[in-house]
């Protein structure tokens, strides 16, 4: 089994923004190898997302964004009334109304706008 320093986990964690201790696991994985511990951690955040993609998205907000003559409505979900009472997501949604506003009911055409479409989120 290869040596894991430090050195490499902080290499491994710079290039994927993953955590010391998963990088860590990851180049254990893969004997040291750093692009395997890369395709490693890209296949475990897949499982993870595959896992988090049966919670319910009960809380959110719903946005209202209007001009003299239409009006848009947006519910953006979450998952916990942390996110929803957060200043960043309830900024997100007014925007997303906003956008929404601006494009009119073409759904596809929404989804397709690079964010931030209408204004920069601020930044905490």
């Amino acid at each position: 089994m290869a040596e894991i320093t430090a050195a490499l986990v902080k290499d491994l964690r710079e290039k994927t923004g993953a955590g010391m201790m998963d990088c860590k696991k990851a180049l254990n994985e893969a004997a040291g190898d750093i692009e395997a511990a890369v395709d490693w951690l890209r296949k475990k955040g897949l499982a993870a997302a595959a896992k988090k993609s049966g919670r319910v998205a009960a809380e959110g907000l719903v946005a209202v964004a209007s001009n003299d003559l239409s009006a848009a409505m947006v519910e953006v979900n979450a998952e916990t009334d942390f996110v929803a009472r957060n200043e960043a997501f309830q900024t997100f949604v007014e925007e997303v109304a906003k956008v929404a506003l601006k494009v009119g009911e073409d759904l596809e055409a929404i989804k397709q706008l690079r964010w931030p479409a209408v204004a920069p989120l601020p930044r905490n």
